[in-house]
């Protein structure tokens, strides 16, 4: 199995990538992509600071080493569906929306509850449209990161 951010060679199984390389493009593409937009959105007056240090529950990781290991979950299920993106401009497309709709809406609904906060970012707006931008930034790097080498 490969462990560079190459395109599998085998076409075996639902993967067109293997499974290191799309978690660590999802990973790499929290760090870049993510945080990059999040600091943009930042210097705007939109979002906190990005690479964030605190310990998150239970075991005390900090926050962004906790963003980059979900973001690797998140792109082996890229990984899953990016098959079907269509070609061309379109897949960067595809790859953004992805982002932007399916980690957004688990994050809404499922993660916020768990820690005891209000869904859908309480329905603050800002921090509804924040979220959305930022996991399409990070859909568009993990797209961006499979195809650079691909």
């Amino acid at each position: 199995m490969a462990t560079g951010i190459t395109r599998s060679d085998s076409g075996v199984g639902p993967f067109r990538y293997n499974i290191v390389t799309l978690f660590f493009a999802g990973a790499i593409a929290v760090i870049v992509f993510q945080h990059g937009a999040i600091a943009i959105l930042n210097a705007l007056g939109y979002a906190q600071p990005p690479f964030g240090y605190a310990k998150t529950q239970p075991w005390g990781v900090p926050q962004i080493w906790s963003f980059a290991f979900w973001g690797g979950i998140w792109g082996i299920v890229f990984g899953l569906v990016e098959s079907r993106f269509p070609q061309g401009i379109g897949y960067y497309v595809a790859a953004f929306l992805f982002g932007a709709i399916f980690p957004v809406l688990v994050l809404w609904f499922v993660v916020f509850p768990l820690k005891g906060q209000p869904i859908a970012a309480g329905w603050n707006v800002t921090r509804m449209w924040v979220q959305i931008v930022h996991h399409g930034a990070w859909g568009l790097g993990t797209g961006i990161l499979l195809r650079w080498r691909g």
